[in-house]
Parts: C-alpha cells; sequence; structure tokens
C-alpha cells in the first residue's frame, strides 16, 4: 500500500508539473513545411508574452530547446516559447530569399507568423508582447523578422547573426553556400542598410522593435564585423545613434554599446568570444522588459 501510494503521488507531481516541449502539426499557411515546437509552462500568465526562439544552422527547435534556460525563466514568469524547426538547407534558416525578406512574401517568415498567430488566439497571447531571439542562423533569421514584420515583433535579439537582408541575392545562406560575403562581414552604409528593411515592408509606418546584437570578437564563422553591420542598420531604421560603451557588461568579457537612451538598441561584444551563443538569460529578458 505504501508503495502504490508513493507511485500515486509520483503520478500527481508528474501531471502538476508536466509542461514539456509538444509538436503542432496544423498551426496555419506552412509554404516551407517547417515545423512547429512550442513549451507552454503550467502555470501560463493571463494574455502571456511570447518567444520566439530560432535554433542555429545544423540544428532543430527540439536541441534550441535545450541550449539555453528559457524554460526554467517561462515557468517562473508564465510566457510561451516558439521554437520553430527547418529541415532545409540543411536545417539553415532562408534569410536571403525575396519571400522571407517581404512582409506577407511567403518563405520560412511566413510559416514562423503563422506559429506566432496560432499561439496568440490559442492561448490568447498578448500581441503587444511578442519576441524574436535565435543564434547563428537563428540570429540572422531574428534580424529578419524584424526587419519584415515589424508590425509582429515588439523587441528582438539576434547573436553571432548578420543584418536584415545581408544574404539577399546569395544562392543560399549555409556556412557551405558558395557566397559567404555577408557571413565575412559585407559593409554598407547605414543608411543602405535601413533601405532594406524599409524595403522590405513598403509604405509601414508604425512602430519599429526594438534591437539587441550580440557577438563574439573571436567568432571566425561569422565575423564580428557582421554585428557592427546590424547595428548600423538598427541604429538608422530606429533613429539612435551609440551614446556610450560600458565595459565589463554583462560580464566581465563583455563591452555593453548603449545607442541613445538603451531601450530601443544596445549591443554587445565579447572579446576571446567565438562562434557561441553567449545567452545570457537575464539580459534578454530584461531588455524584452519581461523581468525586472
Amino acid at each position: 500500500m505504501q508503495i502504490k501510494s508513493l507511485l500515486g503521488l509520483a503520478a500527481m507531481a508528474q501531471t502538476a508539473f508536466g509542461a514539456s516541449l509538444q509538436q503542432v502539426q496544423n498551426f496555419g499557411n506552412n509554404p516551407t513545411r517547417i515545423q512547429m515546437y512550442i513549451y507552454v509552462p503550467d502555470r501560463v500568465a493571463t494574455n502571456p508574452a511570447i518567444i520566439v526562439a530560432l535554433h542555429p544552422c545544423g540544428g532543430n527547435g527540439q536541441q534550441w530547446f535545450s541550449g539555453t534556460r528559457l524554460p526554467s525563466f517561462a515557468d517562473q514568469n508564465g510566457f510561451i516559447l516558439i521554437y520553430p524547426s527547418t529541415p532545409n538547407q540543411s536545417n539553415c534558416w532562408d534569410v536571403h530569399s525575396p519571400a522571407s525578406l517581404t512582409h506577407n512574401g511567403g518563405g520560412d517568415a511566413g510559416g514562423i507568423i503563422s506559429m506566432v498567430n496560432y499561439t496568440l488566439d490559442r492561448y490568447k497571447g498578448n500581441k503587444d508582447k511578442v519576441y524574436v531571439m535565435g543564434f547563428s542562423s537563428g540570429g540572422m533569421m531574428t534580424n529578419v523578422m524584424a526587419g519584415s514584420y515589424p508590425d509582429v515583433f515588439e523587441a528582438g535579439a539576434a547573436y553571432s547573426g548578420t543584418a536584415h537582408a545581408c544574404f539577399a541575392g546569395a544562392p543560399g545562406a549555409t556556412p557551405m553556400s558558395a557566397n559567404q560575403t555577408c557571413a565575412q562581414g559585407l559593409q554598407k552604409t547605414p543608411q543602405e542598410w535601413g533601405n532594406f528593411v524599409r524595403n522590405s515592408y513598403p509604405g509601414y509606418t508604425g512602430r519599429r522593435p526594438r534591437m539587441m546584437i550580440t557577438h563574439g570578437n573571436a567568432d571566425t564563422l561569422v565575423r564580428p564585423q557582421c554585428a557592427t553591420e546590424a547595428l548600423k542598420q538598427w541604429s538608422n531604421v530606429l533613429n539612435v545613434s551609440l551614446t556610450r560603451q560600458v565595459q565589463g557588461v554583462p560580464s566581465s568579457q563583455f563591452t555593453q554599446h548603449i545607442y541613445g537612451d538603451g531601450t530601443q538598441l544596445q549591443g554587445f561584444f565579447g572579446q576571446g568570444v567565438g562562434h557561441a551563443p553567449s545567452v545570457n538569460e537575464q539580459t534578454l529578458l530584461k531588455f524584452f522588459g519581461l523581468i525586472a
């Protein structure tokens, strides 16, 4: 009887704290047949915030679920995590096609927006608190989503990524693609970069997503110049200029670059940091405004 009671308590505990990553099969328009995984904590906030978390090349949504501590913060704060997963292009995101780089143009970006809309509807999410983050190819796609869908995302955080439309015109955006000009630090003026964003949604005059750009100075796969170019892009789009740099934030290896008052745009460069996620969850969530 005692063993049965203990097993019963264990089963009850598993039910009470049973949140896990789940695949969603039918979430709406999905032109490139990407996959949707979602993490809904046991205690969801009223009108919860939503974070789209984008995996790197060669990865998938299930792996990226374990790549940061965001799920534990979701448990504590009640927000929902969406983990898109692409089986295409060696599991790299489509950051180069006109479809993804055009508002309502389709591509991987269109499928991700379907996931957001599904989640907003299914869980009564807060459409004013939708965010996107990602590493490497996911960081590149973060900038794409923020540029192509400024009406959807309140803020974005790109780690080891590239500017919006940096890969435009390239045959692909994998490390094996013939054209690696973008990843090696393609340079343009702030106005040119800003025009790429504005041209992705012609006529849009609404609010633009706040952005946080993080990169390692020792990254040889996606050069740190890529982060400099992304910061040039968003400083132009958001109309803010670099005001100061703070060493040792969020940790001793990093230098924080603050634009304006820091609420709209920040950059972080890690000395000696290579091609690594370097996600400081507290810094990320504070920038998003999801924790104090």
